[in-house]
């Protein structure tokens, strides 16, 4: 299936590049999401018309991208959990958790945005955490997780 990509589409191209793809990803992934068009005549001719338009909607989205990884930069993100003695978790952190934690403050991420790549958060201490704002722009934020403080018996 030959298309058009309307944006920029990681590890296949750039605007206006004329790319063949599997006819799956193309009418599953790349058509309903608006990142491509088939590659037709007249849909050529359509392109290359609004050319500049999505050229300049992608140099905004960029900049935008942009701003919220140098915002989310500056956050200290500090995470409280159960956990044992051993400094394991009960549970985990996921994506979701962060991306609530890093919303809580001030800077909006959405779970998807959140790269853990070894898994759910399983352990107390310092780790790194990678946010994929757009294809261009990763930010890389440390999170801090504690132990919950056990209530007092007695």
């Amino acid at each position: 299936m030959d298309v058009i990509l309307l944006e920029k589409v990681e590890n296949l191209g750039v605007i206006g590049d004329r790319v063949k793809v599997r006819s799956g990803y193309g009418r599953n992934f790349l058509l309903p999401r608006g990142k491509a068009t088939l590659a037709t005549p007249a849909n050529i001719a359509v392109f290359e018309a609004r050319r500049a338009d999505l050229e300049a909607k992608q140099q905004d989205e960029l900049a935008a991208a942009q701003t919220r990884a140098a915002n989310v930069a500056r956050l200290e993100i500090r995470l409280v959990a159960k956990a044992g003695t051993e400094g394991k978790l009960y549970g985990s952190l996921g994506t979701a958790d962060i991306a609530e934690a890093c919303t809580t403050a001030g800077v909006l991420v959405k779970r998807s945005e959140v790269r853990l790549p070894d898994g759910p958060i399983r352990t107390i201490g310092e780790h790194s955490i990678e946010l994929h704002f757009h294809s261009d722009v990763n930010a890389v934020i440390r999170i801090s997780v504690v132990a919950e403080e056990a209530p007092a018996q007695g």
